[in-house]
């Protein structure tokens, strides 16, 4: 299954370019959690008011969400980024 994280920064946030290499570092062991076979960090290309930032893809097996929920990693981005977060989309798909 792709688990999607696509998240907008709040407009406070100025650099948002900046915030991308320390996310694809923390999700570069998302791969080390049961069932999480890795992750991808994209950027918007477009700077537009009505885009969201980031779009994080995630793949895993179906039944490895909670314990992806529970992980360490998932804790820390929304440790760190939670409050920088406008609003953010969460999508599953198998594909």
């Amino acid at each position: 299954m792709k688990h999607f994280i696509i998240a907008k920064f709040k407009p406070e946030v100025a650099d948002k370019t900046s915030l991308m290499a320390p996310i694809r570092q923390m999700f570069s062991v998302a791969g080390e959690i049961p069932g999480v076979h890795g992750a991808e960090v994209y950027p918007c290309c477009v700077d537009r008011p009505n885009r969201y930032d980031v779009m994080i893809v995630l793949d895993m097996d179906k039944d490895a969400l909670p314990v992806y929920d529970a992980s360490e990693m998932h804790h820390a981005w929304k440790e760190q980024y939670g409050d920088l977060l406008e609003k953010k989309a969460i999508f599953d798909c198998e594909m």
